[in-house]
């Protein structure tokens, strides 16, 4: 908290000069072009690795960056996650969608000791989750010089790319051509972005060269 409290400061004595017009211009209005998923993990800071501005993205945060289907929204989290999903894409119009997974992700070493069988809110929100445990027997290539947690990181994220696709605003909006979507990992240890190219079948590092190939897609 003192180091939260702190940084107040020093923004307000030393960055927010530079800041003021553009929060100003924001505070009229947000026009994010993508939507992130990512981990509550305090170590994955998608503006931090992806230099974007205030303004550029709409969060997603939660433990495991779990986006559970349509049909599960019922449930409160499960809503909260379904509702930023649907403002996002439906009345803010944004042009991509990101599910980020990361390595060492306590929510993957959870899943793959099996926590969502048990009782609580942690077994609850693993479950929305779907099954990818399955995902990884399924897809042996993802990057087998892993620790299975890291594996199971890649596959859980195209799992929830899939449930993703479920939300009645997202098909709509990949039915008309206005959105993307795009499945990345974050390698905490080298701080490096890994993009999920399905042509190749796997995770590949987003370097300039694979950067101007992604984008010469979109």
């Amino acid at each position: 908290m003192r180091k939260l409290v702190q940084g107040i400061v020093k923004f307000r004595r030393e960055a927010r000069p530079e800041y003021r017009a553009q929060f100003a211009h924001l505070a009229l209005d947000q026009k994010p072009d993508t939507f992130f998923a990512a981990c509550s993990d305090s170590r994955v800071v998608p503006n931090t690795f992806a230099s974007t501005d205030p303004g550029d993205l709409f969060v997603l945060r939660n433990p495991g960056n779990i986006i559970p289907p349509e049909d599960a929204s019922q449930t409160p989290a499960a809503a909260g996650a379904a509702a930023a999903v649907e403002f996002a894409v439906r009345l803010l119009g944004v042009s991509d969608a990101v599910v980020c997974g990361h390595s060492d992700c306590g929510m993957m070493k959870a899943m793959a000791q099996g926590a969502e069988t048990g009782a609580g809110p942690l077994a609850a929100w693993l479950k929305a989750a779907g099954d990818s445990l399955r995902e990884l027997e399924r897809r042996p290539e993802l990057a087998p010089e892993l620790p299975l947690h890291d594996r199971l990181a890649q596959a859980h994220a195209l799992v929830q790319l899939e449930h993703l696709k479920t939300h009645a605003s997202v098909r709509e909006a990949l039915a008309a051509g206005r959105l993307r979507l795009h499945a990345w990992w974050f390698d905490l240890d080298g701080a490096d972005v890994h993009a999920w190219d399905p042509e190749r079948g796997r995770f590949t590092l987003i370097d300039e060269a694979e950067a101007e190939r992604i984008l010469s897609r979109v």
